[in-house]
C-alpha cells in the first residue's frame, strides 16, 4: 500500500487545504499505480511541525519572509556564477564556498 508522508510548518495550511492536499496526493498515487482499486489503500499522513524546528539554507524559518530572503540570496548567487556549470565540479569552481 502506498504511504505518503508530508511534513509542513504548523499553521500554514487550513484544515480544508490539508484535506484537498491529501485528496490530490491520493489522486496522483492512483494515477501512477494504474488502477482505481488502489484508492482505498493509499495512506496520506500530513504532519505539522512547530516553526522552531524548521531551517532553510541553515537559517531559522521566518514564514513568507524566509521565502523572499531565500529567493534574493539565490538570485545573487546565480548572478555571481560565471558561465553555465552543469556538473558538481563545475559548480564548485564557479561558486566556491564562502567562509
Amino acid at each position: 500500500m502506498p504511504f505518503v508522508n508530508v511534513k509542513l510548518v504548523e499553521g500554514v495550511f487550513s484544515t480544508e487545504e490539508k484535506h484537498e492536499m491529501a485528496k490530490a496526493l491520493t489522486d496522483v498515487m492512483v494515477r501512477f499505480e494504474g488502477s482505481e482499486a488502489f484508492r482505498e489503500v493509499v495512506w496520506v499522513l500530513i504532519e505539522e511541525l512547530h516553526p522552531d524546528g524548521w531551517h532553510i539554507g541553515g537559517r531559522p524559518f521566518a514564514g513568507p519572509k524566509s521565502l523572499m530572503e531565500s529567493l534574493e540570496r539565490s538570485k545573487s548567487i546565480v548572478e555571481s556564477i560565471d558561465g553555465r556549470p552543469t556538473t558538481r565540479a563545475e559548480f564548485t569552481k564557479a561558486a566556491p564556498v564562502r567562509i
